[in-house]
């Protein structure tokens, strides 16, 4: 994504940006509000870690130096993604946070996956690169 790409391009109109961002508060409030051990805190770093990558790395994805640095970023905010899934599961399963609550969070991770995953096949399929895997 050069220069040029970028000219018009706007940040707060960007359902990407926008709901990845949004993820990323309620991820950080979801973790400030729950009471835990010391001993079990690295729960909360994991998924606080994995559930704000997500928004950072499409913000980097931004300014990549081309449609494949651009893919790759958003690679990776697929992985960071998926992660997230595993650790509301489980903070879900550990009693730290409720069924509404998992489901809630759940379902905002799944729509950024679903975007995730269409913005790296829109990028593919305009730079010619046709193969159908993610």
């Amino acid at each position: 994504m050069g220069r040029n790409e970028m000219e018009g391009y706007n940040r707060e109109k960007s359902p990407l940006h926008r709901k990845s961002y949004d993820f990323a508060v309620r991820v950080v409030n979801m973790v400030r509000y729950i009471d835990c051990p010391i001993k079990e805190n690295a729960l909360f770093t994991q998924v606080l870690r994995s559930g704000t990558a997500i928004g950072a790395l499409v913000r980097e994805a931004e300014f990549a130096q081309s449609p494949a640095d651009f893919i790759n970023k958003l690679h990776v905010a697929l992985k960071e993604c998926n992660e997230t899934l595993y650790w509301l599961e489980l903070l879900k399963d550990t009693g730290y946070i409720g069924e509404k609550e998992e489901a809630s969070m759940t379902h905002d991770c799944k729509e950024l996956l679903a975007i995730l995953i269409a913005s790296i096949k829109t990028t593919k399929k305009r730079n010619g690169k046709m193969d159908n895997e993610v």
